[in-house]
């Protein structure tokens, strides 16, 4: 008889465990570890995104072709208040952190430190959905311009001034606010510039972006 109870708890435990282990090994029992990357590439025409939708889309799709796509993912852009929308703050669209890249490098560990000095967004830590670099000063093409259309505190910028390419809208004229990923100017003289508010581009278009080192490329945070 406790030969017989004993053979039943093992069993049990047996079927306990590998269920453990089929469950552990279930799509979505635990979520990818990159919360953060640069996109290896914009939409494809210039600042025009698609709006704040068109552009978390595009963070979205390249998380979940990379394997993160369990998250939410969303762009780190600004909008600009006008007649028909209020102003959205990018510091405000992103979650809490923290925030890792594709090769588990903790970037920041919440909103806070991201718009501080202290956090740890740099040429080798702002990484693609790849985990690969993003070229910068010194590198041919330079593509270190990030879209952003933010102030360095990650907020919305007032005022006239076009920073966010009519909300990510144009493709031709217009402006929006850079952010240098590997925080360098064009030259030695510049040495040090902001992650998220470097300088206006001299455009909307493709080639506008070029013209200074960008190729429409956005942060993308994980949300949850």
């Amino acid at each position: 008889m406790r030969r017989s109870i004993q053979l039943s708890l093992l069993a049990v435990a047996t079927a306990t465990v590998g269920l453990l282990a089929a469950c552990s090994g279930m799509p979505g029992s635990s979520k990818s570890a990159m919360t953060f990357f640069v996109s290896s590439k914009g939409p494809g025409d210039g600042a025009n995104l698609g709006g704040l939708a068109g552009a978390d889309k595009q963070c979205q799709s390249l998380a979940t072709a990379a394997g993160a796509g369990d998250h939410t993912w969303h762009a780190y852009l600004s909008q600009q208040a006008t007649a028909t929308v209020p102003a959205i703050n990018a510091r405000d669209r992103i979650g809490s952190g923290p925030w890792k890249n594709a090769k588990g490098v903790v970037v920041a560990s919440d909103v806070a430190s991201l718009h501080s000095a202290a956090n740890n967004i740099n040429k080798q830590t702002a990484l693609t959905e790849r985990g690969d670099l993003v070229n910068g000063r010194g590198d041919t093409p330079n593509t270190h311009d990030i879209l952003t259309g933010s102030q360095p505190d990650g907020t919305a910028i007032a005022g006239n001034v076009n920073s966010t390419c009519g909300n990510w809208t144009q493709n031709g004229e217009g402006s929006a606010m850079l952010g240098h990923h590997d925080k360098t100017g064009l030259d030695e003289s510049v040495p040090a510039k902001s992650w998220n508010s470097s300088h206006l581009s001299k455009g909307c278009s493709p080639d506008a972006l070029k013209s200074t080192g960008g190729a429409g490329l956005l942060y993308c945070f994980a949300t949850n």
